[in-house]
């Protein structure tokens, strides 16, 4: 028989936050996972969409997720008096680059008018799984990063296993004026700056909890606050102490907490800078 797990508390922030990247769609209960988002104090929330993986499971469902984790807070009186905002990021992964054809774009193109889309993505590089051909990854991310451009959105950026060249396209291109969001990043202090300088806002998940993290600690150290965001990524990159788990939007708090610890600063500021930075970066819904 497995042994249970404990329960374990999320941490008290002292102020709202935010989760700028999760996968709603892949969790058993998206509704309960909102449920415990509000409890937690994530008051935020931008969940991914793949145009090549039926984006309409989300557009069409986060509507009933959200009425749904409402009529539960009602039902057992859970003292919080509304959801978390949600924002939609919707593109091509890398992984899917291969399939990003014209039609594709088109529908892209018709999903990102929904009012509720934030951003382009998540797009980019991964040359660690190389899903795709590297060639289709490197158009299909100069084609999505010029449609942003043109739609006046920020991007969700994925890079892994490839800084190097997918900077450079970042440079080439250009990073939009709407903003450009490194999502979870996991490299060092000197890839930080140079992103910093270009005008991206950086993303930690996970990792920055997880042991014989140094070189992302010190990354953490040179991102002022106005820059700086926080994710799940869930399901995926669980945080410490929750290892083992499938990862949700309520754990984004260790998240928040860590980066707090590192800064040398109060949680609560942490996280209300985490929330406004998402709200500039990908609206309020509204």
């Amino acid at each position: 028989m497995t042994e249970r797990k404990p329960r374990v508390e999320v941490p008290k922030l002292g102020a709202q936050t935010a989760d700028t990247h999760a996968h709603l769609d892949m969790l058993d209960d998206p509704a309960g996972a909102l449920e415990r988002a509000a409890v937690a104090g994530v008051m935020f929330i931008a969940t991914v969409a793949d145009v090549t993986e039926a984006p309409l499971g989300t557009f069409d469902a986060l509507g009933s997720w959200v009425a749904e984790a409402q009529e539960r807070m009602d039902l057992w009186g859970v003292p919080h008096p509304e959801t978390p905002e949600m924002r939609i990021i919707v593109g091509v992964h890398p992984h899917n680059a291969k399939g990003y054809t014209a039609e594709v774009a088109d529908t892209l193109r018709q999903l990102a008018a929904d009012p509720r889309v934030g951003a382009i993505g998540e797009i980019g590089l991964d040359f660690h799984y190389d899903h795709s051909p590297r060639d289709h990854q490197r158009r299909a991310f100069e084609a999505q990063l010029m449609m942003a451009h043109d739609l006046e959105l920020p991007v969700a950026v994925h890079l892994r296993e490839a800084h190097e060249e997918g900077i450079a396209i970042l440079k080439d291109v250009g990073v939009p004026k709407a903003g450009c969001i490194i999502h979870c990043f996991t490299e060092g202090p000197k890839t930080a700056e140079l992103l910093l300088e270009m005008g991206c806002h950086l993303s930690f998940a996970g990792p920055v909890t997880f042991p014989r993290a140094d070189i992302l600690l010190d990354a953490v150290g040179v991102v002022p606050l106005d820059r700086l965001l926080a994710e799940t990524d869930s399901p995926f990159m669980t945080p410490v102490p929750q290892r083992g788990r499938s990862n949700e939007p309520a754990w984004v708090t260790f998240t928040v907490a860590k980066l707090a610890e590192i800064k040398g600063l109060p949680s609560a500021d942490v996280a209300e800078a985490v929330l406004t930075n998402a709200r500039r970066l990908l609206g309020d819904g509204s």
